[in-house]
């Protein structure tokens, strides 16, 4: 355990963060498998958009790199446009 006032909240404040970041992770997988499970349907589009951004907003945001991001995205419409051909 640290000693030094500083170094005690700077736990605190990262096991805050690594909770936020591991909510935003399993959210991130929960969106991009729902969008790939709703392929040919009507609800489709709603997912693939909503997945998107969510990825986007990880990406702005810190807890993924953007390239990850980007990746992930191209992987989804990958799957989408193969599914519709």
């Amino acid at each position: 355990m640290a000693n030094i006032k500083s170094q005690k909240k700077r736990i605190l404040t990262n096991a805050k963060r690594q909770e936020r970041n591991k909510a935003v992770k399993s959210e991130l997988r929960t969106r991009v498998k729902s969008a790939t499970a709703s392929i040919g349907t009507d609800t489709n589009e709603d997912d693939v958009r909503l997945a998107m951004k969510r990825l986007d907003k990880a990406a702005t945001k810190g807890i993924i790199h953007p390239n990850q991001a980007a990746r992930r995205k191209s992987r989804l419409m990958k799957k989408i446009n193969a599914a519709k051909a």
